[in-house]
Order: structure tokens, then sequence, then C-alpha cells
């Protein structure tokens, strides 16, 4: 089984369903997991504004990650959507969308360093995938590390720390390269 995240930012320059159809047409066990995109800009703005709390924007964020989830598996009916992680053995094709208690369960840091990308990680560890891979609507350079990649801010701050040490293949690429691969 392989994790696919998916950068929130795909949706707004169009290659997200893009993305997706080059997935389900792959015949791989896959896992999708969708950035926030616009719905958790909309979060971040709004915590700006009204200064609420990281745990208040944490579980907006999570929300943003589900309207994703779910605007995806409707546009895409192939995907099972589904949010607890017990779940995914019976479908070769799906969209993860969070269940928040089982993240605040597993002690997910509450923080915007802890974004979709770290979040696929997670979910990698938990179904033991054998890979893990990050879709961004940026350039990537491969030869980069993952320290590196978190000092370009291309992954989250807290990436480094759920990729550490793990088993699965990690492979960090744009778009453009993933729908090439």
């Amino acid at each position: 089984m392989r994790v696919v995240k998916l950068g929130g930012s795909l949706l707004e320059s169009g290659k997200l369903f893009a993305c997706l159809k080059y997935i389900a047409a792959q015949n791989k066990n896959t896992v999708v997991v969708c950035g926030g995109g616009v719905f958790a800009d909309t979060v971040r703005n709004a915590q700006k504004k009204w200064h609420f709390d990281d745990v208040a924007a944490h579980e907006m964020a999570i929300l943003a990650m589900q309207q994703t989830a779910i605007l995806c598996q409707n546009l895409q009916p192939e995907f099972a959507l589904i949010s607890k992680t017990s779940e995914f053995k019976n479908h070769s094709l799906a969209i993860w969308s969070p269940d928040l208690a089982e993240l605040n369960e597993a002690e997910i840091k509450p923080s915007w360093d802890v974004t979709s990308d770290s979040l696929a990680a997670w979910l990698a560890k938990k179904l033991d995938a054998n890979e893990l891979v990050i879709v961004k609507s940026c350039e990537v350079d491969s030869a980069l590390s993952v320290a590196e990649l978190t000092e370009q801010f291309i992954v989250d701050g807290e990436f480094f720390n759920f990729v550490a040490k793990e088993k699965f293949d990690l492979k960090v690429i744009s778009a453009t390269g993933f729908l090439i691969s």
C-alpha cells in the first residue's frame, strides 16, 4: 500500500483531479491524503483576524482537509471516502477524511507546523505503507534532503520528525513530475 498526499494548492492549479485520475489508472492500492487548500487558507486568515488558539485552528484545519476530501471523492467516486484508519483494508482506492478523535488520541500537536504533509506521514506509518509520496504544486529538487525541504518551506516544520526512522520509501515531487512518473 502507498499513501499519496496531494497538496491543497493543487486544487487551485487545476492539477488535483489530474493526479487523482492518474492514481486511479495506476491500479495500485493507494490512500490519498488531500491538503486543506483554500479551506485551510480560510482558517489561517480567520485565526489572524480573531486570534483564536492553535487548538481551535488545528481542529478547523482538519475540517478543511475533510472538506477537500469530500469534494475530491464526490468528483472521483471510484475512490472510497474513509475516516478511520481501521477501515482502509477493504478498499484499493481511498481518500482519507481524517477523524479528529483519532488524531487527538494519537496526540498530534495542534500547530501550523503540523500540516497535511506530516499527517500523511503519520497515516503512512499507521497503515504500515511501503511508500509515501508527497505531491506539491511547486517544483521540487529530488536531490534535497528532508531537512532541506523543511528549510525551503516545501514541507512543514514537523515533517522530519514524522518521517525519521520510518521504513516506507519517501518521495517529495512536483505534480508535473508525479504525472509523468
